[in-house]
């Protein structure tokens, strides 16, 4: 549509609304502009659409990963204790299933030294009578350990408070392994000594005691911790016991007989098992699910298309996933099989079941065994469908594929984002120079039309000056003495 004035407005010395005008011109000339800021808008909700898929993907390969590691959960082992007031157990995946009779006769303890208390208080001098000096030697490790002299001088560690923290600074600085404090009764005041390890090791015991009025009772503690496993002894300086049975960590908390020994039962852990199926299938879901709304038709045609709908990497991707997830293994001694050295399964014969839209749901497989029920009774079967040493597994399988899906280069979502920022890049660059071009052109016009306006404006007071001009240049007088205008007559019509 062309720009109109109004020839009797614009000569009556109103001029033109510049600003308008201008506006009107340059609209002309943008329309263009519109439809690149459409392919913009277009542009930037494919590539967050994209972006969320391949996040959904890379969480599934995750998820996927956690089924194909051969140290992941599959093979995860729980430890059960039958009494957990005596001892609990970790296992780690290289336990093995099995059940073991453990007794424990004795925990590991840290050694204690104290002194008979002082009715005067902890900040009596103990040197003895006329002494300024004195010597205590501690032994830390038993009868074979190793000493540390501790000198005694008047009005600098001769008391228990200060010889408390005498020894605890030369503990910290020497490496000595021993905690000093002051405890104090109704009896008075005691010098505590404390092994800061467990077991014969920390045993603490006074090798040599001169010049002071200190006595020390019989050192206590500092034994290791005994016990057997499957009527095998072992000793262990901790109460966190590793090695007497593989891939399980002992924690021993209490005291049994052999007439009630505990029993700890290792076994596949099918908590973590079932969790990580569960993350995966709940993954999976999100994948397909997010593909399927953009394959929504409205048959009445009211509703636009999705932004990926004409997307093939989309569609090649939403065949991939259900190929994966319809991936059968061949399986030796398949539980339930006919006999056969192994057995061809795939995800239903366990339970796990695809939906009419390609997703999963956890539900009975066709013997009407939940997948639960399945897994309780069978877990070396479930990991031998998702993982085996020839990494022909179902997980193994899906990971490989999931790996070359999720490339940051070669992955067919990440080429497509690639594609569409880089032409959402070239689309900026040009609305960019679009609208600086635009932008010189408004001042252009702008300084054009208000010349063009000041004329305008100015021309009543033109034509009012010309037409008195001429009307004095063409007037005369008549005979009767009447004034007679004979020249011409100017209007401001057009």
């Amino acid at each position: 549509m062309g720009v109109s004035l109004n020839p009797s407005t614009i000569l009556s010395g109103q001029g033109i609304d510049v600003s308008s005008l201008v506006q009107q011109i340059i609209s002309e000339q943008s329309g263009q502009l519109t439809v690149w800021q459409e392919q913009q808008t277009t542009l930037a909700t494919q590539e967050g659409l994209l972006e969320g898929q391949e996040n959904n993907l890379t969480n599934l390969q995750t998820a996927v990963a956690a089924l194909a590691s051969p140290t992941g959960a599959l093979t995860a082992q729980a430890a059960t204790s039958s009494n957990t007031g005596v001892l609990t157990a970790a296992a780690g995946n290289t336990a093995v299933t099995a059940t073991h009779q453990i007794v424990v006769t004795n925990l590991a303890t840290a050694g204690t030294l104290y002194t008979d208390p002082i009715a005067a208080g902890a900040n009596t001098s103990f040197l003895a009578s006329g002494q300024t000096t004195g010597a205590i030697q501690l032994q830390v490790g038993g009868s074979g350990g190793t000493t540390h002299d501790i000198a005694i001088t008047q009005g600098s560690n001769d008391t228990l408070t200060t010889l408390a923290a005498y020894i605890n600074t030369q503990s910290t600085a020497n490496s000595w392994g021993v905690t000093a404090s002051v405890v104090s009764d109704t009896s008075g005041s005691r010098l505590a000594l404390f092994s800061q390890s467990t077991g014969s090791g920390g045993a603490l015991s006074l090798a040599s005691n001169s010049n002071t009025t200190l006595a020390f009772d019989t050192p206590v503690g500092g034994t290791d911790a005994a016990l057997t496993v499957d009527g095998v002894p072992f000793s262990s300086s901790s109460n966190t016991v590793t090695g007497a049975i593989q891939g399980v960590t002992l924690s021993l908390l209490g005291q049994s007989t052999s007439s009630d020994p505990v029993q700890l039962t290792v076994t596949p852990d099918t908590n973590q098992i079932a969790n990580a199926v569960n993350n995966f299938v709940s993954a999976y879901n999100s994948v397909v699910s997010t593909i399927n709304t953009q394959y929504v038709v409205d048959p009445t045609g009211a509703t636009p298309a999705p932004p990926l709908e004409s997307d093939l990497s989309l569609r090649s991707l939403q065949s991939s996933m259900l190929t994966d997830a319809s991936y059968a293994v061949s399986v030796p001694g398949w539980p339930n099989s006919n006999g056969d050295a192994s057995e061809t399964v795939n995800l239903a014969s366990m339970g796990i079941n695809m939906n009419n839209d390609g997703t999963l749901t956890v539900g009975s497989n066709a013997a009407g065994q939940t997948f639960a029920d399945f897994l309780a009774a069978n877990p070396a079967a479930v990991q031998s469908f998702f993982q085996n040493a020839s990494a022909t597994g179902f997980a193994n399988h899906f990971n490989t594929d999931l790996t070359n899906l999720t490339d940051a280069t070669q992955g067919p979502l990440n080429v497509d984002l690639a594609q569409d920022q880089a032409e959402g890049q070239d689309l900026t660059s040009t609305i960019t120079n679009f609208q600086t071009q635009l932008t010189a052109q408004t001042a252009a016009l702008t300084s054009q039309y208000d010349s063009v306006n000041a004329s305008l404006q100015a021309y009543p007071l033109l034509l009012q000056e010309m037409t008195e001009t001429l009307a004095t240049l063409g007037s005369s007088t008549s005979s009767s003495g009447a004034t007679v205008n004979s020249g011409p007559t100017l209007t401001s019509g057009l």
